[in-house]
């Protein structure tokens, strides 16, 4: 089903921001996931951070590869560029983008499916490449558009919809972004706005690449007993040819708590999620005092969330490339392409 057009109406009390635009125009599409989707919340979030960032519409690059996750770009900043490419394969076509033009800010927008099975590989070398850009992972460990399946997130001992227990260990985007030298690494809950509107712009401004793992409930796939990322729904018809889901419709789940507490929600299904929010005097610039309080938390069975680790002094691509000032798709082709005798004596400096 295409996204429905929101009607231009504006409040009365729509406030512009410093470029005269309101959060109107930023949003998108209306949203075609199911209600109560934790992925609506990012958007909002997403929407909110970039009207207060004052950020030209025009100056912003948002891409996707596949999945629920990945129709997220829809549904903000309308007329921002975009692209929504193959599974897994966002990291090297914002890799390619960002090379060709780096005046623009970059967001990518991937879920756990698209970026740590078959995305894996091009997500880590974007990580060592310190591309300029923020990568957002709506993570709900399930692949919502193929019925629920397990996916490399997914904790062991949660259960499938069949009642079967995935007994594979998980792949932590956070600390395999830490491993690979990633220089703003933080994670969030959907339900937490007050922490996830600073971390997006944060990662926005930060200078290199920036990665945020958010917990995202999947209000459509975890609908029973032992499951550990989303809650109930109920199958009201199931055909030899057809399939429908009835989806209940459910309050947003938020979570308000001070810094360097944890706390308990409780999803639609009656599973827990306890997420503890990192202190004041966190240490988030060494890494390996970051990676150590990473596994201290998670072996107590909580999420660690906040801004968990910030290398200010990081390489970007283009700094490690040496490449010119002035946006690649704005030089001549002429200096592009200096003609052959000059590009074998570049050649003949790598012998």
């Amino acid at each position: 089903m295409a996204s429905i057009k929101k009607p231009t109406v504006l409040h009365p009390n729509s406030h512009p921001n410093k470029i005269g635009l309101t959060l109107r125009d930023y949003e998108g599409s209306m949203s075609t996931l199911c209600a109560g989707c934790g992925h609506d919340s990012i958007t909002a979030a997403i929407v909110r951070a970039f009207w207060e960032m004052d950020t030209p519409p025009h100056m912003i690059a948002k891409l996707s590869g596949i999945g629920c996750s990945s129709k997220t770009p829809t549904y903000f900043v309308a007329g921002a560029h975009g692209f929504n490419s193959a599974h897994g394969r966002m990291p090297p076509i914002a890799t390619g983008a960002n090379a060709a033009n780096k005046d623009l800010t970059y967001i990518g927008i991937s879920g756990d499916g698209d970026s740590l099975s078959i995305g894996l590989g091009h997500l880590s070398h974007a990580i060592r490449r310190n591309v300029n850009m923020l990568y957002l992972i709506e993570n709900n460990g399930v692949y919502g558009l193929t019925k629920g399946q397990f996916s490399a997130s997914a904790d062991i001992g949660t259960k499938s919809k069949k009642g079967e227990a995935n007994r594979q260990s998980p792949i932590d985007p956070v600390v395999l972004a830490l491993s690979l030298g990633a220089t703003f690494v933080a994670r969030s809950f959907s339900g937490d706005k007050e922490q996830l509107i600073p971390l997006v712009k944060a990662g926005l401004a930060h200078k290199g690449f920036a990665i945020i793992d958010v917990i995202s409930p999947c209000v459509t796939f975890n609908d029973h007993e032992g499951s550990t990322k989303s809650y109930l729904y109920t199958r009201k018809h199931l055909m030899q040819v057809l399939s429908a889901d009835f989806v209940p419709p459910a309050t947003e789940i938020t979570a308000t708590y001070p810094e360097g507490t944890t706390t308990s929600v409780t999803l639609h299904d009656g599973s827990v999620v306890k997420l503890s929010k990192v202190s004041r005097d966190y240490d988030h610039a060494n890494r390996q005092a970051v990676l150590s309080q990473l596994r201290e938390i998670q072996a107590r069975g909580e999420v660690p969330t906040g801004l968990l680790f910030l290398d200010t002094k990081g390489i970007e691509m283009h700094e490690l490339g040496g490449t010119v000032d002035v946006p690649l798709s704005r030089v001549p082709f002429e200096k592009l392409c200096p003609g052959s005798a000059t590009l074998d004596t570049l050649q003949e400096a790598f012998r």
